[in-house]
């Protein structure tokens, strides 16, 4: 994926060197758009919301399906349309240079919808009129799907996840603000193709309000991330767990999760569980040997969960983390499937902390218990992540 990206912008940048820029205004105009949308850009934080551009993500479209500019035609091309995107946005991230995958992402879906569109609007089809703006919106679509294509592709490469509920992830994104830059993409060129250029700024105001409150929703969800995270680092601090227990469950509950195609909803509520799962175990007057409940009773593990569950439900969390705390130490098939996954993850952790106790022999415990326990789907999917070195890193 990343060797046809930049095949493809090779392509577009001698192309354009040859042939010279079009219309190098309206070249210039949208280029500073995306320029300004990428400079606005934040890389999410850790634990954050996905890295989001949408002022420069609804220029590329834009530009990439202008066909007029204020009554007069535009004569830019497809390698035209990649070398401004490519440069655009690499002007805008200087300093802080935007991740290969989402770099690739940004040039292969200038390049597809480019192609789609320009060539008939060289050959005048379809005309301007009542289903032209049909036109535009089927080519979005396209896009759409074609990225989310791509980003289960590169996500799958990354991450070593399953393609399916990769790509299912990234089409149930799309009605958000996926839909957004599609239609302020469709919206800019229509707008443009009557009034010029004074459209640009009208039109992308709107999604740089969006852009600042996704930014906003970004440092509320970081903030309660640390605050979990410090929460989680009690126990350790106490003695009641050993140190980074909490941290290696969220980390593989996150990789199991993708696992078995959990949605980001799903994953956070995985996440924000582990980390805060041992919580209960503050209420105890004497330290569990080496921190692991799965050996004590079930009485035991049920009563370190309530309290923990009680815990969590004062942090601020959503209900179904507490939910999920709460239901660690039932039977598998009454509990969600969030809480099966951290229940099997945790008990993996506690058993190969034990040095007589190496992976394999964690992974056999956990498929003789699958009767009661743990779910077999889960303990599979964690053999398979294991089988691949375990949790694999989340990229920029």
């Amino acid at each position: 994926m990343h060797a046809a990206a930049g095949g493809a912008a090779l392509v577009a940048l001698l192309w354009t060197a040859w042939r010279g820029v079009a219309q190098p205004g309206v070249a210039l105009a949208y280029g500073m758009l995306i320029a300004l949308g990428e400079a606005a850009r934040r890389r999410p934080r850790s634990g954050g919301v996905r890295e989001t551009a949408p002022v420069g993500a609804a220029a590329t479209l834009a530009y990439a399906l202008l066909g007029e500019v204020g009554g007069r035609p535009a004569s830019h091309g497809v390698p035209q349309v990649v070398a401004v995107v490519l440069g655009a946005t690499l002007a805008g991230a200087v300093g802080r240079p935007p991740a290969v995958d989402r770099l690739a992402r940004r040039v292969l879906n200038a390049g597809f919808a480019a192609t789609c569109f320009q060539p008939l609007q060289h050959a005048g089809t379809p005309a301007p009129g009542p289903y032209y703006a049909l036109f535009l919106l089927l080519l979005l679509v396209l896009t759409a799907l074609c990225d989310a294509v791509l980003a289960a592709a590169l996500t799958r490469a990354r991450t070593g996840g399953p393609y399916g509920p990769l790509l299912r992830e990234e089409l149930r994104t799309l009605p958000g603000i996926g839909s957004a830059i599609c239609a302020t993409g469709v919206v800019m060129a229509l707008a443009v193709a009557v009034a010029g250029l004074w459209a640009l700024p009208v039109f992308c105001l709107p999604l740089l309000v969006t852009q600042l409150s996704i930014h906003r929703y970004e440092a509320v969800r970081a903030t309660r991330r640390q605050t979990i995270a410090s929460l989680a680092r009690a126990t350790e601090i106490a003695g009641y767990t050993p140190a980074g227990h909490a941290r290696r469950v969220a980390a593989l509950g996150l990789a199991v999760g993708r696992e078995l195609g959990l949605s980001d909803a799903e994953l956070t509520v995985v996440e924000y569980a582990a980390l805060m799962h041992d919580i209960g175990q503050l209420s105890l007057v004497d330290p569990v040997p080496a921190g692991a409940t799965e050996p004590l009773p079930p009485d035991e593990r049920r009563r370190i969960a309530l309290l923990g569950a009680a815990v969590v439900r004062k942090t601020g969390v959503p209900a179904d983390v507490a939910l999920v705390v709460e239901r660690q130490a039932d039977p598998y098939r009454e509990q969600p499937l969030a809480a099966r996954v951290v229940r099997t993850v945790n008990a993996y952790d506690d058993l190969t902390a034990d040095p007589a106790c190496g992976p394999l022999r964690a992974l056999e415990r956990l498929r003789l218990a699958t009767a009661h326990d743990h779910e077999p789907r889960v303990v599979e999917a964690l053999a398979r992540v294991l089988a691949r070195g375990g949790p694999a890193p989340q990229g920029p």
